[in-house]
């Protein structure tokens, strides 16, 4: 029989044991924390809007000046890579998706009565689901964007639902087509009127397509600086295609960036579709549907003397939406850094965001 003493002794050193125990789990899920709290906070932060359409928040450091400062990616693999890397799980595995069809996105800038600019934006695609994310880094302008789920790879039926997949649904971050920061700076990214791809090989940092959205999001304020920004690097194509960027900012300055040859051209337009619009050999490349919809914006413009309310873009948007491809549209109000978002052509009920550039958007319906 063991003495009292005897016994006393085992209770202090279970009690030590279990206290070092509990001291090492802390520090276990304390250092966890320091290293994943922030992405884990971002990723609670997923919901589900309606069917189809979520929105995610994240407020901090994603990576995006590492990415840069690494040389950036000079494809979509490359860049799935960094981010696999970034998020630690090695979950990302980009899919090539191929355009397969002609698409139709559009973009119309005007300015409404009252002098606030407008920006007005399809997304014409095969039916898919999107995140709408608000990104709020620690180095760059606060910025609401809009990313297809399609494109991040993650396969049919993949949806941000459930811990798991809203922790892989952060890679969004990195795969905007369109977006606006909190200078009123607007981006959207369109097929161009052919396959060629661009891949620019002049010894820069590398970029994809939506790679370059993200940098003007987050370090541009207005389109000469987009501009500047872009000459720093060396552009890739995503997805296998031509792409061109219809850029426009809060000082009412509108432009089409897009590549020929391999060489960067910057050309003042309101209206961008699916067509070439820089002088040159390929000026008008592109399918008879695509002048069209650009005739139409061009031509209601100007009658209207560039003068638009917002409800009479959004009018317009919905005149050249497709009733098979258009999955999203908005309206970016880029003086009071406003953005009605409509999904799926359901033009009566807007998602509305503002944005105050505290890192405070407010979102409703």
């Amino acid at each position: 029989m063991k003495s009292n003493t005897h016994r006393g002794r085992g209770k202090k050193i279970i009690l030590i044991i279990v206290t070092l125990l509990l001291a090492i789990m802390f520090l276990i899920l304390a250092g966890a924390w320091s290293m994943f709290g922030e992405k884990i906070r971002a990723a609670r932060s997923v919901s589900r809007l309606e069917d189809g359409l979520y929105y995610m928040e994240y407020k901090g450091d994603y990576g995006f000046d590492a990415f840069l400062e690494q040389g950036g990616a000079a494809s979509d693999a490359d860049m799935a890579v960094y981010i696999a890397e970034f998020l630690s799980n090695g979950f990302y595995h980009a899919g090539t998706v191929g355009t397969g069809q002609d698409f139709g996105c559009s973009t119309l800038c005007a300015a409404e009565p009252s002098g606030a600019q407008l920006m007005g934006r399809n997304f014409d695609w095969e039916e898919c689901s999107a995140v709408i994310v608000h990104t709020i880094p620690d180095n760059g302008y606060e910025s609401v964007s809009t990313c297809n789920i399609e494109f991040l790879g993650f396969g049919d039926g993949w949806k941000p639902e459930g811990l798991a997949n809203q922790y892989m649904g952060l890679a969004a971050i990195y795969v905007p087509l369109d977006g606006m920061n909190e200078k009123g700076l607007c981006v959207a990214d369109l097929i161009n009127g052919d396959e060629a791809e661009t891949h620019q090989e002049r010894g820069k940092p590398a970029l994809t397509t939506v790679s370059a959205i993200r940098l003007l999001l987050d370090k541009a304020a207005t389109v000469d600086e987009a501009v500047a920004l872009l000459r720093e690097y060396d552009m890739n194509s995503s997805i296998g295609t031509a792409h061109h960027f219809a850029v426009s900012d809060a000082d009412g300055n509108a432009v089409v960036i897009e590549y020929v040859d391999n060489e960067m051209t910057v050309t003042e337009t309101f209206a961008v579709t699916n067509h070439y619009l820089s002088p040159g050999n390929k000026f008008g490349t592109g399918n008879a549907d695509s002048h069209k919809r650009y005739d139409t914006l061009t031509s209601v413009r100007e009658e209207a003397g560039g003068i638009m309310e917002s409800t009479a873009l959004r009018d317009m948007l919905e005149e050249v939406s497709d009733p098979d491809q258009t999955q999203w549209s908005i309206v970016y109000d880029k003086t009071n850094l406003m953005i009605d978002f409509y999904w799926q052509r359901q033009y009566d009920t807007p998602h509305h965001f503002e944005i105050d550039g505290k890192g405070t958007a407010s979102i409703g319906k």
